[in-house]
């Protein structure tokens, strides 16, 4: 709890200065000291039941929950202060993100970013449009004494096009404009980089992140210091480098000859394979991994590609960085799987680590 202090003297200029204001402060405060305790789980009712119980403050039950989904509170100014109270967020000098969607299954149908969506990891007994929320999600990987955690850092509810041309759904008296996932992917990472000044930024995704339509536009927006770690496509078409220009007339080849796809070169690299010893899944293991550099058409440009093999399967990783080695790569995105968890589990556990080792930061979604 010790954290508090540094942040409650933050938030405190946030609010302002009335009754109303101080009153808001107070119990923004004990959401938070609520959302700490190990034994509260972090949903509405429990979070006032805690209130009340641990620290003998009283509030009506719709007073409460009015403040919960208040859209008058500042939470672009407390993420800009969340943020960099975080006194360590780099990882052998880089800040990794890790970088998902998920799907938050609700029954009410007047909850705001309800939609009918597809869910492409539905169990056989499950419906494969469920009302729904998708929530877009970028976390901070980061070490806890040892193990890998992921920290929430930014959301952004993503609403289809459909849903929107249906009917005008607003936000404090804006109408919403329909954004890909992917701009709301490169807005939300722009902002965390101007918290991060400089700092080489590391995005870990899945293979459904890992092209053009994520890495352009961040690349227009933050230049170099931005690259792409994800999962490879099984069908993506390798090429190999091109030869040097030998003055020629015209414009020198981008790409050299077609060496197939990930599947096919899978099986004609695995005699360079190597034995590495990696940290994943909290212990240190012996992966089997080959490596090689090629140009991927879907990025436009040279990446490092990792075949990683167990027994009688494999999965194919790729990164623009070039300079990460086959350890970082494997345990990195092995590390991104932690952004899988659900949600508020995820949440939960992170803040509990970072405050153990006096790094911590918290979500809320009112």
């Amino acid at each position: 709890m010790t954290i508090l202090r540094t942040l409650a003297h933050d938030f405190k200029t946030v609010f302002p200065t009335s009754d109303n204001g101080r009153e808001r402060f107070h119990w923004f405060i004990l959401t938070l000291q609520a959302i700490l305790v190990p034994i509260t789980a972090s949903r509405t009712s429990n979070l006032l039941r805690a209130i009340e119980t641990l620290f003998g403050v009283r509030i009506a039950q719709w007073r409460y929950y009015t403040f919960m989904a208040s859209v008058k509170l500042p939470w672009e100014r407390f993420w800009d202060r969340l943020w960099r109270a975080i006194p360590n967020p780099l990882t052998d000098g880089r800040l990794l993100l890790a970088l998902d969607d998920s799907i938050n299954a609700k029954t009410g149908k007047k909850i705001f970013a309800c939609q009918t969506t597809f869910d492409h990891a539905a169990k056989t007994n499950q419906t494969r449009y469920p009302w729904a929320q998708t929530i877009l999600t970028i976390g901070l990987l980061k070490r806890v004494h040892g193990r890998w955690s992921c920290l929430p850092l930014a959301f952004d509810f993503y609403l289809r096009r459909v849903t929107l041309s249906a009917g005008c759904v607003r936000v404090r008296g804006k109408a919403v404009v329909f954004r890909s996932k992917f701009e709301q992917a490169v807005r939300l990472i722009a902002r965390l980089s101007d918290c991060f000044c400089d700092a080489p930024i590391l995005v870990v995704a899945d293979s459904w992140f890992g092209n053009n339509g994520l890495f352009k536009p961040l690349r227009a927006q933050l230049g170099q210091r931005v690259h792409l770690l994800s999962r490879l496509r099984i069908n993506a078409a390798l090429y190999d480098l091109p030869e040097p220009h030998k003055g020629q007339a015209g414009r020198p080849r981008k790409y050299g000859a077609r060496l197939g796809n990930a599947g096919t070169l899978a099986e004609t690299i695995r005699q360079h394979t190597g034995t590495y010893a990696v940290h994943v899944y909290g212990a240190r293991r012996d992966v089997v991994a080959a490596e090689r550099i090629v140009m991927l058409k879907t990025l436009r440009c040279r990446v490092r590609i990792i075949w990683v093999y167990r027994k009688t399967q494999w999965v194919a990783l790729m990164t623009t960085d070039l300079r990460l080695s086959i350890e970082h790569i494997v345990e990195y995105y092995a590390a991104r799987w932690k952004i899988e968890i659900d949600q508020p589990c995820c949440l939960r556990r992170s803040v509990w680590g970072f405050r153990r080792c006096s790094e911590a930061t918290m979500h809320i979604v009112a």
